[in-house]
This record gives C-alpha cells, sequence and structure tokens, in this order.
C-alpha cells in the first residue's frame, strides 16, 4: 500500500508526539506493509525503539493496542492489493462509468487545487526561502529519481542557461551520486522524492546532511525523510484520480524556483544567456522556417 489507514491521523498529530513516538510513527508512514506482515518486536526492532513504544503510539492515536494497528493494515492490504493496480482498478472503472472527457476534467480540477496551494503565504514563504539559498549557493546540486527525476533535471537545465554553477546527480553508469563528495556548507543540495520515497534520494542526502550541506526539500508530506533534515522544505500535492500519484505541482516548484534565482543573479545571468544563445544559434539547435530544406 503507499498509504496507511493511519496516515493522515499520524501527520495530523506528529509535531506533538515525544522523540521516541515519532521514530515510531515515521516507521508507519514509511512501511506500512510491514506494519501489516511483521511481528510488533520486529517492527520495533527496526524503527529502532522499544515493543513498549509501539503500544504507546496506537494508544495515542486512539486504539487499545498495536495489534488494531496491524490488523487495521492487514485489512486495508486483503481489500486493496497491490498499490498502483488497484487504483488503477478504480481508474478503468470510474472512467468506464464516467467516461474520458470526466476522468479528464477530475484531473485537471485536482492538479488545480494542488498548484493552486503553492499561492497560500506558508507556501510561498517556504518558496521565497528556498529561492534564497540557492542564489546564495557556490554550487547547487539537484536530486531526483524515478518519477522525480524531470523536477532535478529541468531545475539544473535551466539554472545552467543563466550560468549558475549546477551538478546533476543522475544515475547514468551507477556513478551518479559521486560528484556530492565535493559538496560542503557553501553548496546546496536540491531534493525531490515523494512517497513512496526513493531509498537512493534519502540515502544521498542524508550523506550530504551529515557533510553539512544545506538540503531544500521538495515533498509531499511533514514527515518525509527529507523533510527531516531539510533547511528549507517545500511541500507539494501528489494525490490524482489516475493510477499514478501527479507530479505536476512539484514540476511547478522546479519551475518557480530557477525563475527567482535567475532574477536574483540579475546582470550575471542576462550575460550569461547571451552565451547561450550564441551559443545555440552557432550549433543551429533550433529549426526556423527553410532550414529544413531538402
Amino acid at each position: 500500500m503507499e498509504h496507511g489507514p493511519l496516515a493522515d491521523r499520524i501527520v495530523a498529530s506528529f509535531e506533538s508526539m515525544p522523540a521516541q513516538l515519532r521514530t515510531a510513527a515515521r516507521y508507519i508512514l514509511n512501511k506500512p506493509n510491514d506494519v501489516a506482515l511483521l511481528s510488533m518486536r520486529e517492527q520495533a526492532r527496526q524503527a529502532g525503539v522499544q515493543p513498549a513504544t509501539m503500544t504507546r503510539l496506537a494508544k495515542r492515536l486512539g486504539l487499545n493496542g498495536y495489534d488494531a494497528v496491524r490488523e487495521m493494515y492487514a485489512e486495508t492490504i486483503r481489500a486493496a492489493g497491490p498499490g498502483f493496480s488497484r487504483k488503477a482498478d478504480a481508474q478503468v472503472a470510474s472512467q468506464k462509468r464516467k467516461g474520458d472527457r470526466a476522468l479528464a476534467a477530475d484531473m485537471v480540477a485536482t492538479l488545480d487545487a494542488g498548484i493552486a496551494r503553492l499561492s497560500e503565504d506558508r507556501a510561498l514563504d517556504r518558496v521565497a526561502a528556498a529561492a534564497a539559498k540557492l542564489a546564495a549557493a557556490r554550487r547547487i546540486y539537484c536530486l531526483g529519481l524515478r518519477s522525480c527525476h524531470a523536477i532535478a533535471w529541468h531545475l539544473h537545465y535551466v539554472l545552467s542557461l543563466v550560468g549558475e554553477q549546477t551538478v546533476l546527480l543522475d544515475s547514468v553508469a551507477g556513478a551518479g551520486r559521486d560528484p556530492i563528495r565535493d559538496a560542503g556548507p557553501k553548496d546546496v543540495l536540491v531534493a525531490v522524492s515523494i512517497a513512496p520515497y526513493t531509498r537512493v534520494t534519502i540515502e544521498t542526502a542524508r550523506y550530504a546532511h551529515a557533510q553539512g550541506v544545506p538540503i531544500i526539500a521538495v515533498t509531499d508530506s511533514e514527515v518525509s525523510p527529507l523533510a527531516a533534515i531539510a533547511s528549507e522544505t517545500i511541500y507539494v500535492a501528489t494525490d490524482c484520480p489516475s493510477f499514478f500519484h501527479t507530479m505536476a505541482p512539484a514540476f511547478v516548484v522546479g519551475e518557480i524556483l530557477a525563475a527567482l534565482v535567475a532574477g536574483r543573479s540579475g546582470a550575471k545571468a542576462l550575460d550569461a544567456l547571451k552565451r547561450t544563445e550564441q551559443q545555440l544559434t552557432a550549433f543551429n539547435i533550433h529549426w526556423t522556417p527553410g532550414n529544413g530544406k531538402s
């Protein structure tokens, strides 16, 4: 399952929990399938807490004990089946019942609402703070894998056009993360990941954090493993009527950050763009009428 039945309840009360309960809660959020399948003692061991902590967390969430938590998650697995396939079944049924236009309209409405959340005051404050850190950085490292790769790549590409020193941490040849070894406190790592979080992204961000590198996280939850180590966190909606989570709000964040950093760079960005345009012209990169005649 992608999100467990207690996810919303945990997120709502996470900030008020003591440290040990937070550790146990994060385990439940990150490993919902294991909650259903493993014993309480094994879950406590993997989470790094005492078994009694799991019981205290269950009672904190309004349940009699941890067996009730496990049963809720087991029932969700029995009823739902695999995450993507379950959502695909629901989409197919809805699409047959309501039609393609209706599903498209539902998707547009959901995406519109998710993007609109970025215009809220707190979201704008986070974006502005992140842009300020990026503009002041010596180098900007961009990391996003799997569905998040496009956001990291586009941010890296646009910033490179305006002369920013950016490094894309890709996965080519298994050496994509190697450049992070040169990062330090004067640099910034932009890490993009949403549930289910890609392990390599989290490990790389934690490594960078341990080296003193400020982290800007683009993620989906206050209890995302990226949010716990980030200097600035920008939250994006991922819910979508489609079987697959949406990356549209995260992509919008990447474009806004690139624009704000370019604007802060002033004359430096303008000079870089002139050089970029000259190079593109010299290489005849873009199609123009007449240049492809046979």
